[in-house]
């Protein structure tokens, strides 16, 4: 567990996945997912933000009036969280043991990086448990897409034959010590009904966004809303999910 922490520190320290969402490609995911998640918050909910990073999502909805708690285990993105809200709570601690919070009851659970790091499936099913025990009505889950990373590490940046020795005779990505873990949709599925969750909607928070980073990143006004109105349109489209980098499950709680 120090092991894997001392890791994603040393990750964080280095990439501001804050700076990642102010660029249009990163908007086109915070807004498509704060999209969806107001769909299904009511007035007075609480919400637990688990992995919250540097709080791009829990800030937002702290400022619009939720409840808020915002669990994450690294502490440079804690720090650059409590810089821009000092009040806010937060809770150190790890996806897979949420204990802490066990005279707690959500509404709503956000869970946008823990299954980005958790690499076995036992972590990543503790972690939905986790979750699940918590929260009353809804589960928000985001992975990142084994295609996406094929296309785009190995074969769209040209590093296939660096790391041909990574990937499986169907090209599924087997590498242990890497600090991202990324599945197929079977595996979502699986994860769902091992831990008794209702898949209720599944969307791609970004879709071929971070394929074309560059091109999205210089359109001009009136063509960035057009893709952005076309993305939100698709994002739900069976046929792009897989390929998506992110695709986000949204979750119910059977029992609510």
């Amino acid at each position: 567990m120090e092991d894997h922490k001392e890791k994603l520190t040393e990750f964080y320290n280095k990439f501001n996945e804050n700076k990642r969402l102010d660029h249009r490609h990163g908007q086109v995911e915070y807004i498509t997912s704060m999209k969806y998640i107001h769909e299904y918050l009511e007035p007075g909910d609480k919400i637990v933000d688990i992995g919250a990073g540097p709080g791009r999502y829990s800030l937002q909805l702290k400022n619009e009036g939720y409840d808020v708690t915002a669990v994450e285990l690294v502490r440079p993105n804690i720090g650059m969280l409590k810089a821009k809200d000092k009040d806010i709570r937060v809770i150190e601690a790890s996806a897979t043991d949420l204990s802490m919070l066990d005279d707690k009851e959500f509404d709503v659970a956000i869970m946008f990086g823990p299954m980005y790091h958790l690499y076995s499936e036992e972590d990543r099913l503790q972690a939905l448990k986790e979750a699940k025990r918590i929260t009353k009505k809804f589960i928000f889950v985001t992975y990142i897409m084994n295609e996406y990373s094929v296309i785009e590490y190995a074969f769209k940046d040209n590093n296939y034959k660096q790391i041909k020795d990574k990937l499986d005779e169907d090209f599924r990505i087997r590498d242990p010590e890497a600090i991202f873990y990324q599945v197929r949709i079977e595996e979502m599925d699986r994860l769902n009904e091992l831990c008794d969750l209702e898949l209720i909607k599944r969307f791609a928070s970004d879709g071929p966004s971070d394929y074309m980073r560059s091109t999205i990143n210089a359109m001009d006004e009136e063509t960035f809303a057009a893709y952005l109105d076309f993305h939100l349109k698709t994002c739900e489209r069976k046929e792009l999910l897989g390929a998506s980098s992110h695709v986000v499950d949204i979750l119910k709680i059977r029992s609510a």
